[in-house]
């Protein structure tokens, strides 16, 4: 295949970086030889520890109040690159007139109505139903048929530790901004490794910069329990992954570790409230849901844009979330 200058654009945060990278997979693929770049949000560059598939990065802060500006900057850099395709993964109406600007070629993009279908080279219905990773990647398509369905990482595997349970409890601090609640309270953890580690597991606890509240909750929570604190061990994503591939079984939220996790395939269990699942992980990841008869349920970005003042479908009992990993 002749070789190619491609740019894929996708913002969001990390776990939306995992979840795009089977589209990098299957581009090279169908392209060996080309030269990748992506663009996303400095919030997100360390996929880049993940990956070895991307030669490029190019970082816009669409979180700026002058975002606009920000995108015409990065507008006026396509034009010294020459690149033969771009993709991009957002479905606000802006996206094909930031496409087109480019001057690239062939431009694909969803189909956002008749302007999208105008200027863009393939626009692609965008269908929401389905797992985030084949969402994505409908927008290749048009250029292959090779087909990715899982990420994919670049991180060897450690030698298993016997009988661990590795618990990651936390979310992103722009999440908890946001107003957008997606884990269980740190007494609820705390409960669950205490159990776990009366029950004889070696139970390992690790999480990232944003979890440090969290932790320090965990841990006036946990006094007395015999359980190992990784906390700040794993200094960037690349060495939390390899981390998450030592664990037996591994506990979290909907968070960016559970992607890496399901790259790995590591046996995982993930606390789900107000998300909906089937739209974030494969069948083989285990599903962790309170016993709640919320009709709106799942209600996150379908039905509202923050979590609600009484997140009933967060109330977990422990004993029977412990029986489950058990």
């Amino acid at each position: 295949m002749d070789s190619k200058n491609i740019l894929l654009i996708n913002f969001g945060g990390i776990g939306d970086e995992i979840l795009f990278l089977p589209v990098v997979m299957s581009l090279k693929k169908e392209f060996p030889d080309s030269s990748i770049t992506l663009v996303l949000e400095p919030r997100s560059a360390g996929v880049q520890y993940l990956t070895n598939k991307i030669d490029k990065y190019i970082t816009v802060d669409i979180k700026k109040q002058n975002k606009y500006l920000e995108l015409l900057k990065f507008i006026f850099k396509t034009w010294f690159h020459h690149y033969d395709i771009v993709i991009s993964s957002g479905s606000n109406k802006f996206i094909p007139i930031l496409l087109f600007l480019t001057g690239i070629k062939v431009k694909i993009g969803y189909d956002s109505g008749n302007l999208s279908k105008k200027l863009l080279t393939y626009p692609i219905k965008l269908n929401k139903n389905q797992y985030a990773v084949s969402m994505y990647h409908d927008l290749v398509m048009p250029l292959t048929e090779n087909k990715t369905e899982l990420p994919v990482i670049d991180v060897v595997a450690k030698e298993k530790i016997p009988n661990s349970v590795l618990i990651h409890p936390g979310v992103s601090k722009i999440s908890i901004r946001k107003g957008i609640i997606k884990t269980i309270q740190p007494e609820t953890w705390a409960e669950i490794i205490r159990k776990l580690a009366l029950e004889g597991k070696r139970v390992l606890l690790t999480g990232g910069p944003d979890d440090f509240d969290c932790i320090e909750e965990i841990l006036r929570f946990c006094k007395g329990v015999e359980f190992e604190n990784l906390y700040g061990k794993t200094k960037t994503l690349k060495e939390l992954a390899e981390l998450i591939s030592s664990a037996e079984k591994f506990v979290c939220s909907d968070s960016a570790p559970l992607h890496i996790a399901v790259a790995l395939g590591v046996k995982t269990y993930a606390i789900f409230g107000p998300t909906d699942d089937k739209k974030l992980v494969p069948d083989s990841i285990i599903k962790l849901k309170a016993d709640d008869n919320c009709p709106l349920r799942p209600c996150l970005w379908e039905k509202r844009q923050t979590s609600c003042k009484n997140p009933v479908c967060l109330k977990f009992n422990s004993d029977k979330i412990v029986a489950k990993i058990l």
